[in-house]
């Protein structure tokens, strides 16, 4: 069965890319456009196997998002992956203390993100 991953990311480019690079690799793809957005569907049943998102966000950032996914019934151990251009150690620590997995800085090829995600995502 194929795994699903949530893109949060503002960027409609980058949704529209995100999205095709994870169905080429053979993934299901949910998306929002902030984090706000992310955990509304979260509370309506979406469940994915792991998360991408941004950092910089319009209503929930990136960094506010992975605290709050953390806190949800059924997502504390979700791989949470960063993409994002910022590239500040300060945001990095910031994230991995609320649970972030893992930190990309863009641009990522598709065949470098697929890579990735078989590394934290087993059976992906």
């Amino acid at each position: 069965m194929a795994k699903t991953i949530m893109i949060v990311d503002d960027s409609s480019t980058m949704l529209m890319s995100l999205r095709n690079s994870l169905e080429i690799g053979g993934f299901k793809v949910l998306a929002a456009s902030d984090g706000q957005l992310a955990l509304d569907q979260f509370k309506a049943g979406g469940k994915p196997d792991l998360i991408i998102t941004d950092i910089n966000m319009p209503n929930m950032g990136g960094i506010e998002f992975i605290g709050k996914a953390r806190a949800v019934s059924g997502f504390r151990f979700t791989p949470i992956l960063v993409l994002t251009t910022e590239s500040q150690q300060a945001k990095r620590d910031d994230a991995k203390k609320l649970g972030a997995t893992g930190w990309l800085v863009k641009p990522v090829s598709g065949a470098d993100l697929t890579r990735i995600i078989k590394q934290v995502l087993p059976g992906a």
